[in-house]
């Protein structure tokens, strides 16, 4: 249930029955070539600081209803391990009574006092070094040569054929605050740079699809008009159940084969995989699944 203003009229934008492209505002979406490419720099991330349960990028994340202002970062990322991620909302500051939702200069500030408490803090944001919030305290800043530009929401229905976003946006920089960092203050990269780190680290993730998919079931002898049951086999642990729904496509699986995806993220839990690379495997043999069933 939506506790404060800003949530309402989120709430209603996603509800509309069609949309403009001036409406989207906060809820442009990270490309997931650049999100990975950042994983690869700076991650594992697991920890979406501010996302909604449609876009969210890592297995845990924080929607607007949650407010990442009044969140312990530190702490979670203590529970869960990795680091956090977020690309914030550029909206001028919203509160639910004098607590802040929204603002860069807050969200800047409270991620410095995160950055004490410990823990690794990445963000994708405008290279904006005159703007009163630009980080000067961040331990570390990417700037990235080439202009970014970002998806859709996965609810934004077009109002009419012109609801076409342009292919680039603005200036971007990638802003660590981490204080055990021990490396320059400042670097650059090109856009098709950071890209190319994602796509590869995507195609590492779906190499070791391959070698983690169990091999083809051979077909059981069984009595005509049977079939194998499909139940739960067992209860998982609740870190498979997060990567598991984080998984685009998985719940649309057949129950058996939902059962054996979430074989294969509890063994590669198991085997410390990083949450993140978890997260691409089973998006690979999701797409391996779905490729068998409709052969």
């Amino acid at each position: 249930m939506t506790t404060n203003k800003y949530c309402q009229v989120l709430a209603e934008l996603r509800n509309r029955r069609a949309h403009y492209l001036k409406d989207v505002g906060d809820q442009w979406r990270t490309p997931d070539l650049l999100f990975w490419g950042i994983n690869a720099m700076f991650g594992p991330l697991t920890l979406d600081l501010f996302a909604d349960d449609d876009n969210a990028k890592c297995p845990v994340w924080y929607t607007a209803d949650d407010n990442a202002l009044v969140q312990d970062w530190a702490e979670m990322l203590a529970s869960i391990g990795g680091a956090a991620f977020g690309n914030p909302p550029y909206s001028r500051s919203q509160y639910d009574g004098k607590q802040a939702i929204t603002g860069m200069s807050h969200i800047m500030s409270y991620a410095s006092a995160m950055r004490e408490k410990g823990g690794r803090y990445v963000f994708l944001i405008k290279a904006a070094p005159s703007e009163t919030w630009w980080p000067e305290d961040a331990d570390h800043i990417v700037f990235i040569r080439g202009r970014i530009g970002f998806d859709l929401p996965a609810w934004f229905i077009p109002a009419d054929e012109k609801q076409q976003p342009t292919s680039a946006f603005f200036a971007g920089a990638i802003v660590v605050f981490d204080k055990t960092w021990r490396g320059e203050r400042f670097s650059y990269i090109h856009r098709s740079d950071l890209e190319a780190k994602g796509r590869a680290f995507m195609s590492l993730a779906q190499f070791a699809a391959a070698k983690v998919a169990p091999p083809a079931p051979v077909e059981d002898v069984m009595p005509a008009g049977l079939g194998q049951p499909e139940v739960e086999s067992r209860i998982w642990p609740l870190e498979v159940g997060l990567v598991f729904n984080q998984v685009e496509g998985a719940d649309s699986l057949e129950l058996a084969q939902q059962n054996k995806l979430k074989a294969n993220i509890n063994q590669l839990w198991l085997e410390r995989m990083p949450t993140s690379e978890i997260i691409t495997v089973a998006g690979g043999l999701v797409n391996s699944m779905q490729g068998a069933v409709n052969a």
